[in-house]
């Protein structure tokens, strides 16, 4: 494999390749690249994966038609569900204990689904559009060296950095007058919806737009009846809301609209770059919230206390993996062996009470639980099982007691 990492490089790389596939989001740091790509004698390809977000086609299609750039739209909503999906909710994964994890997740899908689409077109190269101050760079390419693809791959933006008014204004004046009022970078699936740069670039300084957010917005008409929802799961596995069975795809879906309607699941926090560097992320994420939250409270009441402390350490090592994109590792394979073994004990469901940004947990019922139902009835029991025994008894002896 050659990597590209320049603007310059995509010379190289268009001069050598029959035909390059991109990775495309219709935003405004992919459609640049179609700028760039259009004006270069290659074939090209934009891939669009599919991972839950809402995708609006018809732009889309104008952008690459715009271009003149074949668009291919691909689902990977499963693959992200049962491939990353579960195994975060068992470990918990939020960063650094503070949101939950969503790219991290997601890039390894994409580069799966990109990697098949480039062999099955034959593809010379694999584009994408992350830049140094996103942790994507990594991921993406990281993902792409552990798989089978032994083309150009990379992103030009890695030694090039262009401002997004520098990029804004090449895509207008090419006739793309949209992207005038875009300014925010923003990164969606099904399991989160996260903005970065432009206007929140300046953690001391940032606006946070009401617009910014899809599914955590106050809208009654979405409530829950008597604002309660009842998460069940079967061996660590959602499986029910409100004891309606439901495949998780649907059971994320209705959570994020019908539970963001009480403006659940807003996080404002850094993620960290290469040399330790923070990045200001703004995330909504109402289904992660409930769900992750609905486990812990299963499994702590589950499992014993000491497997629950060893848990809580391989929690993070498979975070840190997931997180540093090292999705092969032997650690992370090793921590979430443990994990999906006290897994198939987490069966049971919780209720939460909502109310405006806050769910409230009102019953917990656990297959199997550990905990106590009745006090007063338990310190009865377990009295006069501890009183069954006789003290030692030495005839020849008085036991002065003072």
């Amino acid at each position: 494999m050659k990597k590209l990492r320049s603007i310059e490089d995509l010379d190289t790389v268009c001069d050598s390749a029959q035909h390059v596939l991109t990775l495309f989001s219709g935003g405004l740091d992919s459609t640049y690249i179609l700028e760039l790509l259009s004006k270069k004698d290659v074939k090209v390809t934009a891939l669009v994966v599919d991972l839950g977000a809402e995708i609006d086609v018809s732009s889309l299609g104008l952008i690459s038609k715009h271009y003149d750039i074949d668009l291919r739209i691909v689902d990977a909503k499963n693959d992200l569900v049962e491939g990353a999906i579960v195994a975060a909710i068992r470990s918990q994964a939020l960063y650094l204990g503070d949101y939950p994890v969503s790219s991290s997740l997601s890039r390894p899908c994409i580069v799966k689904k990109a990697v098949e689409v480039a062999q099955e077109l034959n593809c010379d190269a694999i584009i994408h559009s992350a830049n140094q101050s996103q942790n994507s760079l990594r991921r993406l390419n990281g993902a792409i060296e552990s798989s089978t693809f032994d083309g150009f791959y990379g992103s030009p933006y890695e030694y090039s950095a262009l401002t997004r008014e520098e990029k804004s204004n090449a895509v207008v004046a090419s006739g793309l007058v949209s992207f005038k009022s875009r300014n925010v970078s923003g990164d969606e699936n099904l399991w989160c919806r996260e903005f970065e740069s432009g206007i929140l670039d300046d953690p001391e300084n940032f606006n946070l737009p009401e617009s910014l957010f899809t599914w955590s917005k106050w809208d009654p008409l979405q409530h829950f009846d008597h604002h309660q929802v009842n998460i069940g799961f079967f061996k660590g596995y959602p499986v029910t809301i409100n004891n309606h069975p439901m495949d998780l795809i649907q059971i994320i879906s209705t959570l994020n609209s019908r539970a963001g309607a009480y403006e659940m699941g807003r996080y404002v926090g850094f993620d960290h770059l290469d040399n330790d560097e923070k990045v200001l992320e703004i995330r909504e994420a109402p289904a992660a919230t409930l769900l992750m939250r609905a486990y812990k409270l299963l499994e702590t009441a589950i499992l014993p206390t000491d497997v629950l402390r060893t848990k809580s350490l391989h929690n993070d090592i498979w975070t840190q993996e997931a997180v540093e994109g090292r999705w092969e590792s032997v650690l992370k394979e090793a921590s979430y062996a443990f994990i999906q073994h006290t897994s198939t004990q987490i069966t049971g469901h919780v209720t939460f009470q909502l109310s405006r940004g806050n769910a409230i947990a009102k019953r917990i019922v656990g297959r199997h639980a550990k905990y106590l139902c009745n006090r007063d009835d338990w310190e009865v029991q377990i009295a006069q099982q501890r009183s069954l025994r006789s003290l030692p008894r030495n005839e020849n002896k008085i036991i002065e007691t003072i």
